[in-house]
């Protein structure tokens, strides 16, 4: 399983960055962050952002960085790009808890995951694949060209795809 494609035209998304387009797209050290996909079936494009905190609690600096604010700059970036919001799938990775000591309230990953889940429910849009949860980290690639295909690389060396 090939993780880049030939040339270096990937993306690399950082925390609390998204990018939309058709480009091939990476986000590397998920931990308790999310990689968030929303794909556009019919248009082979779509967007990747890494979600770092549940909520923005109101501060917009940086909206790819929360995601109460995420999922709505995606949505608006993507509709004004020729995206039909009914043909938008999701799929997420990471959320992992990357301290075992913390459980409940402090567990990021799983509150990311949470209001993430929420959100899309909010508005329909369906989480066609998910790799979460965990003790390990994620590096993943988003191939918004080869139908919306997304291959995880975990801490432990794994390879999957969604």
């Amino acid at each position: 399983m090939s993780l880049m494609p030939a040339g270096n035209d990937t993306a690399i998304i950082g925390i609390g960055e998204y990018r939309v387009g058709s480009m091939p797209m990476a986000s590397i050290g998920l931990g308790s962050c999310v990689g968030l996909i929303l794909h556009d079936r019919q248009t082979g494009t779509g967007a990747l952002v890494h979600i770092m905190l549940p909520s923005s609690q109101g501060k917009t600096d940086r909206p790819g960085k929360y995601a109460d604010t995420a999922i709505e700059v995606l949505l608006k970036e993507l509709i004004r790009g020729g995206s039909s919001p009914s043909n938008l799938i999701a799929k997420i990775a990471g959320g992992s808890a990357m301290f075992k000591t913390f459980s409940g309230n402090l567990n990021i990953g799983e509150r990311n995951v949470e209001v993430i889940r929420k959100i899309l429910k909010e508005n329909n849009i369906p989480i066609k694949g998910e790799d979460i949860g965990g003790c390990v980290g994620r590096t993943i690639f988003y191939y918004p060209k080869e139908n919306g295909k997304l291959v995880i690389k975990k801490g432990d060396g794994k390879l999957s795809e969604l």
